[in-house]
Formats: C-alpha cells, structure tokens, sequence
C-alpha cells in the first residue's frame, strides 16, 4: 500500500491509499482533499498512520469495522452525551455518607446540583434537563420543597450526625456554635423574615438567623433556623437542649465567640452543667479586671489568668500577629472617619459605640471632631485577646480549643459562596426551611470530600474539584448488530481521573 495525490478538476488535491491486487491498483481509501501545502501535509501524516492500521489487521475485517463505526456515530445525537460529573462524584459521596437512605430521588438531584450548579430552583430545573436528562416541572419541585423539611431534616440531621460521630472516631468532646444571617430579596417581612443586625451588611434586608452546631474540624452536627429580629444570644442554651436530647450528646465542651457572651448564658451553662469556652470582650470588664490585666506586660505567646469566680476565669493572650492586625484596623477606621468628616457626611447620630464611630465627638453643639486621645489610648489593648472558661484546660488548650471556632466561620463562608446559599429568593416559610436542608446536606458533602482530599494528599482543592466534574462526560451509543445500547465514559484529563478514583473505591 502506498499514497498517491490526485488532482482534481476544481483544483484540489486528493490523497488516496493505493494497493495493488492481481496486477491492477485499486482504491482503498481516500483521505480526504486539500489545497494548500498545510492541508496536504496533515493529510498525508494521516494517511500514513493509516496505512500503518490496515498493514496490521485484515481487509476485510477493516472495512467491515470502519463501516460499523461510522454507523454508530451517524446515529449519535446531542443527548447520547451528557455531564455525569456530578452523579459520579457527589452522588458517590451522598451515598457514603448515608444520605443515600432517603428515598427520595429528587432530593438527591437537588442536593447534588446545589454543589455542582447553585442555581435558583428554576434554573436547576432547566440543568437537570440539559445535563442529567430529567424532565420536571418547576411546580413539582416547589411541591415537593413545600413537604421537605417536615419530612427530611430528622433524617438529615440524623445521617450528618452520624457520620461526624464516625470521622471524630465516636467521640464528640467539643463542640463549636455560631450563628449568621441570612438575607433575602425582597422586601416585605413575615413571621420569620425580619429585618435586623445583619452580619453581610443588608441591614434594610429581611433576613433570617441561621444556627449552627459543628465538631472538631468543622464536621456538621445540627442546625436551626431563628427569626431574623431575634437576639442571637438567647439561642444558645434551647439550641444546645434540643441537640443534646436528639443525639444523646454527653456534655461536651461549647465552644462560642463573644456574640454569645452574657452574665444570663454563662449562668444558664453553668445550671445545665455545661463546660465552655467563649470569647471575651476585655474591654467592657470591669475596671478591677483591667487593673489586674495591665499590671502584665505581656510578649508574644504569652498569656495570664484571671479568677472571675470560683468557677470562672479570664484567660488572656498577645500576639504580636493580633497587634499588627488591630493597629491596621484601627489606623484604617481612623482614615475612613477623616475622610467623612471632610466630605461632611458625619452627623450628631454618627456618635454612638458602633465600630470606629466610638472615637468621634462633638465639638461645640455642631461640629464633629475625632478624638484623637481616645484613639491612641485604645492602642494599649493592640494584640490582646479574652477567653472565659469554666473547663480545667490549661491556658493553651483553652486558646488552642478556641481557634478551631474558625471551622465554623468557615463552613458558613462555603456554604455562602460556594453553595451560594443566599441570597434567598423564596418567601414561603416551608421553601425557606427546605433550602436551608438542601444546604445543609450539601455542606456535609463538601467536607466529606475536603477530607478525602486531604487524606489522600491531593492538591486539588473543593472548588476545583467541583468544576473539574463539570466536564466529565458519558456516552451511550447502539451497537449497529445485537442493537445493544452501551454507555461508557470517555476518557478523562489527569486531574479529572485523580478526583475520580479517590471517590471511586470508596
């Protein structure tokens, strides 16, 4: 077999595979036709490489297969391929956790597609539709979201439990508790939606309180839902109860930030016998407490402790990263105040104990000044950080338990930018509660392959990872004589098939 190039009439070149057989040449195959030295060439590196296969199989059997695929691929169509990225990756996972006992299919699409595509509910309809082949209607799931979260989130929170309990080794010691808000748009208020202190600054933004309750590491355990005016405080203790009752929870330590400190909250931990850990706000303790603070002086790393009560200490630290850190902060809040004060956008009602707005003051009955005095006198308590505790931990063990509370902050940082869980667009109390169970178990996903991926010592992050399924592709294809229907997937890149086999075996 050898390659010839024949022109043509209209001017281009064919190249053709030529054999000779009994004395004649004969086509076999042409290649295809160019013009140009460029396309001449590719053409002739492929018929070469074609040659090459025909060399090594039988006429016959070359043809009959060429033909047979060609066959296969005419009768292909835009749906015989499709996205299963997602299915395979978050499906393996929903399933390991446990979520896969729910008998409730859609639920399963739409926890899945909350990871994979965030979308509004009608969006994730139309996705369903393009890339997993699902025909529903977008009242059906609002149907189905209206019976959800009175039907699911018992069994949610049970799985989620359950499984942290398994990656914490069966041993739940501390736990972590914060609250965020969550904002809507939309303007009109309900029950549930108020309007009130909101932590993503939509102040005129009906908002509702999200609670949530992690272990070590930031492994879900349980969540609520509070009216958006309420303060987030006297959530603590009913919140604590009701977990605890749910899950037998043996007393663990709770650990909360300074939002949650109050003389009425300690008490009440205190009644139900709670160990704690929370953050302190130094500033406000009385002037004794102050005194016994500054007669330290206090370098890096290092900490002193204060007896509040017999069964209450303030444990405080410095750290020069902290003091760096305030000193920023503070120098930044001093300028943006100067430049409103030049702008003359700053009023009476500007001067309250909100933020840097505590170093403004009134000069004369109509002028607004900074005081400057005030600002350098907060400078002593740059680097200083407040602990109160009734646990027997030593200082660093307090500190150490205390800085995991980041996990939480962090879990409600995925769930607000990479499951894009607000802003919320429904407004029935029912659809509300459904998002956040959908979220919720979205969120345990997320971890459940963070840690995965950390075990197996990848350096493919979640968000990479979540975007690497969006082009993980399946074919199904008829084969054109026992008119099987066969699906496989096609090959995937290096970092697609890492994800994939760390889920894989699982």
């Amino acid at each position: 077999m050898f390659l010839r190039k024949k022109k043509n009439k209209s001017g281009s070149v064919s190249v053709q595979i030529i054999q000779k057989l009994r004395g004649k040449y004969k086509v076999l195959q042409t290649i295809g036709s160019g013009r140009t030295e460029q396309e001449l060439i590719k053409l002739n590196y492929l018929g070469k490489q074609e040659i090459d296969r025909l060399s090594n199989q039988p006429e016959l059997f070359v043809w009959e297969n060429d033909l047979q695929i060609e066959q296969i691929f005419s009768n292909l169509s835009n749906a015989s391929i499709r996205i299963v990225g997602p299915e395979l990756v978050f499906g393996k996972l929903y399933d390991k956790i446990g979520f896969g006992s729910i008998q409730q299919e859609l639920f399963r699409h739409l926890v899945i597609a909350r990871i994979a595509y965030p979308l509004s509910k009608l969006k994730t309809v139309d996705y369903l539709y393009r890339y997993q082949g699902l025909t529903l209607d977008v009242d059906t799931v609002y149907r189905f979201l209206d019976k959800l979260n009175k039907e699911l989130k018992e069994q949610v929170e049970q799985i989620s439990f359950a499984h942290t309990l398994k990656v914490l080794d069966g041993k739940i010691s501390v736990v972590f508790y914060d609250m965020t808000t969550l904002y809507f748009e939309a303007e009109d208020e309900d029950d549930l939606r108020k309007t009130g202190f909101s932590k993503d600054g939509k102040h005129s933004n009906p908002q509702i309180y999200l609670g949530l309750l992690v272990g070590t590491g930031g492994y879900a355990i349980g969540y609520d839902i509070y009216e958006g005016n309420i303060f987030e405080g006297h959530t603590l203790i009913p919140f604590l109860e009701k977990i605890s009752a749910k899950f037998n929870l043996d007393k663990p330590i709770v650990v909360a930030d300074a939002g949650l400190l109050s003389t009425e909250n300690i008490k009440a931990l205190e009644a139900k016998q709670y160990e704690y850990i929370l953050g302190a706000r130094i500033k406000n303790e009385p002037d004794k407490i102050k005194k016994q603070i500054f007669q330290h002086e206090l370098s890096n790393g290092q900490t002193i402790c204060i007896n509040k009560s017999e069964t209450t200490r303030l444990i405080v630290a410095f750290s020069n990263k902290r003091a760096t850190k305030d000193q920023h902060n503070r120098k930044r809040g001093l300028q943006r105040l100067e430049k409103q004060i030049r702008a003359g956008k700053l009023t009476k009602s500007n001067i309250n104990n909100r933020g840097y707005n505590k170093y403004l003051k009134m000069d004369g009955e109509i002028s607004i000044q900074i005081d400057y005095e005030k600002f350098n006198t907060d400078a002593i308590w740059d680097g200083l950080k407040g602990y109160v505790t009734n646990t027997k931990l030593t200082n660093d063990e307090v500190i150490e338990n205390y800085k995991s509370l980041w996990n939480i902050e962090r879990a409600f940082r995925m769930s607000k930018t990479d499951l894009r869980i607000r802003p919320i667009y429904h407004r029935l109390k029912s659809r509300i509660e459904a998002h956040i169970c959908i979220s919720f178990t979205a969120y345990c996903i997320y971890k459940e392959l963070e840690r995965l991926l950390k075990q197996a010592k990848s350096n493919l992050s979640v968000k990479r990872s979540v975007e690497l399924t969006h082009n993980m592709y399946q074919i199904t294809y008829m084969l054109p004589q026992s008119k099987l229907t066969k699906s496989n997937l096609l090959k995937m890149d290096e970092e697609q098939a890492e994800i994939y086999n760390i889920v894989k075996f699982l």
